[in-house]
């Protein structure tokens, strides 16, 4: 067993057509390149989707590791040469759970130095302790595999993928953008109808419609102010507001003419919205409760989403209580939590993340913007035989991709730092453990 381990996850490399680019493709080669040349004993795990096999929908089976060898023929030569200095192991995720379904698949890594485990979690053993790893997909109830290993067991998430994420991939290059294929990188999925109307009338609306209809909406919220002040002067409560505003608009001339017509329109609007807006809300109440009974949607009392994963990883840490660490991916939300003085680690995603920001005035589409953060974690035992951890990134800049309207409209996010970390975990103390069994024990009673 190696004395450090490196971890990355949620790679989504392949699938149909624009699926194809690997935007950071050069970094991971990098990384690669500089765990074959260390003097370290060191294993990589890549804990789950490091493919985007779901993604392929014009070929079957195996055949899929055909398309990836064709198209990726350096990272495999690199991961053949790393290989043979570091030994990687590889474990399913969703998105590439054929892994577990065919068996072939385990030869054709093994070509390539990578040891493939069908398994729904793995452990190692770093100092004194055990280290447990999996995807985390089993948690997730539209992504859990019933029946894994079964290449038939495909959840309701494969089927999102395979007719909405690879048809994106395939329609995304039309775009007057090439953005569609970020679909991947929205998360959670509840976000992407908001990700579409945002690309839409920021990238693909003709631009004359965009830019005349963005003093409506900037104008909107003034509006409301607006059919206060004119209902308070029409049943005669107090005219006083609306002289004043008249007042003002007056002084502008023509173009307080023209605001006022923008007001006058955006109330129009308002009083429209007002009286659809019951059969509206009825009728989103119910579309959400019947996505949440397919697992599409989630439900008002799964909006953390680590909970669930800190209540798995409190199980593992009663049943196996030398376990010091619980890695999982599949969630793209890079995070370390520390539970009763052992660690939770998400390994977060090498894909484009896409943060969503709203406008400051009006009731113009959110602004989602693009960032990379590609996280790896690093375990390794100390000399008084606890564990390490070390989660860092590999540096590469932001895309820059929002249009200049975009930045006029939305304050620009300040970038979240889940990484980096250094901490030192030794949960040896039999306090901590009988409180942690203690406390999966009572959850299970409940």
């Amino acid at each position: 067993m190696a004395d450090t381990c490196y971890l990355i996850s949620d790679l989504h490399i392949g699938g149909d057509e624009q699926l194809t680019q690997v935007d950071f493709l050069d970094e991971l080669l990098g990384f690669l390149r500089e765990l074959e040349a260390s003097d370290e004993d060191a294993e990589l795990v890549i804990n789950g989707d490091a493919f985007g096999l779901w993604e392929f929908t014009e070929i079957e089976g195996p055949a899929k590791f055909d398309a990836l060898l064709d198209r990726y023929p350096e990272l495999f030569e690199q991961l053949r040469a790393t290989g043979e200095e570091v030994p990687i192991t590889l474990i399913p995720g969703n998105h590439d759970y054929e892994l577990a379904a065919h068996d072939e698949y385990v030869d054709r890594l093994a070509a390539y130095n990578v040891t493939l485990e069908q398994e729904v979690a793995i452990s190692r053993e770093i100092g004194d302790h055990t280290i447990h790893i999996e995807h985390g997909m089993q948690e997730d109830p539209s992504n859990r595999i019933p029946d894994f290993g079964n290449p038939y067991a495909n959840p309701p998430g494969y089927f999102v993928n395979r007719h909405i994420t690879s048809r994106a991939g395939r329609l995304s290059g039309r775009g007057k953008y090439n953005w569609l294929k970020d679909i991947q990188a929205v998360t959670p999925m509840t976000r992407i109808p908001d990700w579409l109307l945002s690309n839409y009338f920021y990238r693909e609306m003709s631009g004359w419609l965009r830019y005349a209809s963005v003093p409506f909406f900037l104008l909107f919220n003034l509006s409301v102010l607006y059919l206060g002040v004119y209902a308070l002067d029409a049943v005669g409560i107090w005219s006083r507001p609306m002289t004043i505003v008249e007042g003002i608009l007056d002084v502008f001339g023509p173009v307080g003419t023209l605001i006022d017509v923008v007001l006058v329109a955006n109330v129009v609007f308002i009083v429209l919205l007002l009286l659809i807006s019951i059969p509206l809300y009825v009728l989103a109440r119910d579309v959400r409760k019947t996505l949440r009974r397919f697992g599409l949607a989630q439900s008002d009392d799964d909006r953390d989403p680590t909970a669930k994963y800190n209540d798995r990883a409190r199980d593992v840490f009663a049943e196996t209580p030398d376990t010091a660490v619980f890695l999982y991916g599949h969630t793209h939300r890079a995070s370390v939590t520390e539970i009763d003085d052992r660690l939770v680690i998400n390994t977060g995603t090498w894909l484009k993340r896409l943060r969503r920001v709203d406008p400051i005035l009006g009731i113009l589409p959110p602004v989602f913007y693009a960032s990379y953060r590609l996280n790896y974690v690093r375990l390794t035992g100390a000399d008084d035989r606890s564990v390490v951890v070390d989660c860092d990134v590999v540096d590469k800049p932001d895309p820059g991709e929002e249009t200049l309207l975009q930045r006029l409209l939305t304050p620009t996010p300040k970038p979240r730092e889940e990484f980096p970390v250094h901490r030192r975990v030794d949960p040896s103390d039999s306090t901590d453990t009988e409180s942690s069994a203690r406390s999966a024990n009572d959850r299970r009673e409940q």
